[in-house]
């Protein structure tokens, strides 16, 4: 149908399209104007990242009332307000 030079064409396609595409969004110049702003935006900052969870039931609860009493403050000087 397309004869040997179509084949050799869409092998060069197959091969160098990936390549291309690694090249171009693999940039760290690219990377640091187009996605890190968008990561900044949808994640949360590191500092608000709680890695050290509870593992037991009486900090869990210890936890738990601590977050409530910082949303009734947050609550109360809305209504402050």
């Amino acid at each position: 149908m397309g004869g040997p030079n179509l084949e050799v064409f869409k092998f060069g396609v197959y091969v160098f399209f990936p390549v291309v595409m690694l090249l171009h969004y693999g940039n760290p110049d690219w990377y640091a104007k187009n996605v890190l702003p968008y990561k900044e935006k949808i994640f949360p900052p590191e500092h608000r990242i709680n890695t050290n969870l509870p593992t037991d039931s009486t900090t869990l609860k210890e936890e738990l009332a601590k977050i409530r009493a910082r949303n009734l403050e947050r609550k109360a000087q809305r209504e402050a307000e």
